[in-house]
């Protein structure tokens, strides 16, 4: 469970982060009760980890011509591990993918694909998507307004599991402690 090792303050570093990547340092820790330099060693370790993979900024598609999103269910001919392999393989060539999950239900994959129109859509599912070995069928949906998008994870409920595991912790070395002192717990 890699949320247990992260405490109070390394979950407030990330929160902010994932509001403004772009916060000095300074800033940064004065938002989370630390001085610059522990602020810093903190980011560091988190980045060090991979937990804080990398920095971006989150652009507007249709203001770069980008506003048709399309998500596309694929199903291979075979659903064995060479296969699998090979497609996550090749739709990592295709920067119109822009998310791709593997998945349990109807189909084995679920695409989000950004392009600028229906032409280009065609274009990438007749030229690219059908051109991978052992695609059985390709069925899309057109999103026709974005309701919800976020990028920042939930890190209130890392927290919360955090708190729970602790106190789940706790409760069990009392208990240990309790038995050992009355002699029912075998030490071996």
């Amino acid at each position: 469970m890699p949320s247990a090792s992260l405490d109070r303050i390394d979950l407030d570093i990330l929160r902010e982060l994932q509001h403004s990547a772009r916060l000095s340092n300074v800033e940064l820790a004065k938002r989370v009760n630390l001085t610059p330099s522990p602020c810093l060693a903190r980011v560091r370790d988190l980045e060090r980890r991979g937990i804080i993979r990398r920095y971006v900024a989150l652009i507007d598609p249709v203001a770069v011509g980008l506003g048709l999103s399309v998500f596309i269910q694929v199903s291979l001919e075979r659903q064995a591990e060479k296969p699998l392999q090979q497609f996550q393989s090749a739709v990592s060539r295709f920067p119109e993918i822009v998310e791709c999950y593997l998945m349990t239900g109807d189909s084995d994959y679920l695409l989000r694909v950004v392009v600028p129109d229906v032409q280009a859509l065609e274009k990438f599912i007749l030229n690219g998507l059908t051109k991978i070995s052992g695609v059985a069928s390709i069925r899309s949906s057109f999103a026709l307004k974005q309701v919800k998008y976020d990028t920042a994870l939930p890190l209130a409920q890392a927290d919360r599991a955090r708190s729970t595991t602790q106190a789940f912790t706790r409760k069990a070395l009392k208990v240990a402690e309790r038995h050992k002192s009355t002699g029912r717990l075998n030490e071996k």
